[in-house]
């Protein structure tokens, strides 16, 4: 439900092939909406609307209106990284991040994707429990971690019983962000699963979070869940730190896939 691969690919193929700076404006949407309703005699979580945090942002194609990812600021050495899903990115296809979007953005609000660090069982075969990146971003010569007032601290999968924060931005043009706090009901095949409704595409790569400690991404199995109302995070564990690691060193990036399938 939340793999924007194919979304992504049809956007940059129908849009304008050039990108130059992003537009001034964007047109606000409705978001989703109440945030816990009672359902078979159980509380069932919706996403509402929820302040703009500014650690979490929007991932759009180039310099076009189009968010169809979202982003987190991590807390690294070089103060110039960000987290989301590996399939939030595509080979070839010029992306930027906007933290704390809220319908609107000037151009000197977008970063520049400049690097992508990627699991290898990700660039080999796209395997769903590799769908990670941190990427480095770039805007003039500011660190976007000192811009923003700070960056999540990367952790482990959380356990069972767990509640997390989910924050994310809805697919389109315009549009603020969505979130709420549910807890770990299982893992489903090793992925940890989280049940809130309204967690619709665009939400790819939205930061699991325990205060400061981002514990997964919307991502992995079914690309994050194929239905709306359950979402899953590829597990994070030693392939995550090591993937931090190599971006902190500030070597090469890796070449992202051009395509990806859908699973749903």
């Amino acid at each position: 439900m939340r793999r924007p691969g194919v979304v992504l690919l049809v956007a940059v193929a129908t849009l304008s092939a050039s990108c130059g700076a992003p537009p001034a404006s964007r047109t606000p949407f409705t978001a989703v909406s109440p945030s816990v309703t009672e359902s078979s005699g159980s509380r069932r979580v919706v996403a509402e609307p929820v302040h703009p945090d500014p650690r979490i942002g929007a991932i759009f194609l180039g310099g076009h209106d189009l968010h169809t990812c979202t982003g987190s600021v991590l807390h690294s050495a070089t103060g110039d990284l960000i987290l989301t899903a590996a399939h939030c990115l595509a080979n070839g296809v010029d992306t930027s991040f906007v933290p704390a979007f809220t319908g609107s953005a000037e151009p000197q609000d977008f970063w520049h994707i400049d690097e992508v660090y990627l699991d290898p069982r990700w660039v080999s075969v796209q395997n769903p429990l590799a769908d990670f990146a941190v990427a480095r971003v770039s805007r003039g010569g500011a660190r976007v971690e000192s811009e923003v007032g700070g960056g999540f601290t990367l952790g482990s999968s959380p356990a069972i019983g767990t509640d997390i924060a989910v924050t994310g931005y809805a697919l389109g043009a315009g549009g603020g962000p969505i979130g709420c706090t549910a807890r770990i009901s299982t893992r489903e095949h090793g992925y940890p699963e989280l049940r809130c409704a309204g967690l619709v595409d665009g939400t790819s790569g939205a930061p699991w979070l325990a205060g400061t400690t981002v514990m997964g991404i919307t991502g992995g199995l079914e690309g994050g869940g194929c239905q709306e109302s359950v979402s899953y995070t590829p597990p994070f564990d030693g392939a995550v730190r090591q993937l931090l690691a190599r971006a902190e060193a500030g070597g090469p990036g890796d070449p992202a896939p051009t395509e990806f399938d859908d699973d749903c």
